[in-house]
């Protein structure tokens, strides 16, 4: 599950930017839509947000995490925003070639 939590960081980080960078006034959607999917396609329920993790550590719902297992989901998801945002800063410098005519 802690690879979900990299992925969820970094899906929900490349949302995020690639909003504020294309279409800002579109982040909100953007990042409900990105949660949404997390939610049902990831094993965790995409918690992706450390304050997510220490608040659902509290919890005894089907959401819930137990608090042993908060450090290190905490830990990937600050790898996965490393990560993400280490690779799409290097990605969007790089210049786009122009399509059409």
């Amino acid at each position: 599950m802690r690879i979900a939590e990299f992925g969820g960081a970094l899906f929900l980080l490349a949302t995020t930017l690639g909003c504020v960078r294309r279409a800002p006034e579109k982040v909100g959607m953007g990042v409900g839509l990105c949660i949404t999917a997390g939610y049902w396609f990831t094993a965790s329920t995409s918690f992706a947000n450390p304050a997510v993790t220490i608040v659902r550590s509290f919890t005894d719902t089907f959401a819930g995490i137990a608090a042993s297992d908060a450090v290190p989901f905490i830990a990937m998801q600050i790898v996965g925003a490393f990560f993400t945002f280490s690779s799409l800063s290097f990605l969007m410098r790089l210049k786009r070639p122009k399509l059409g005519v």
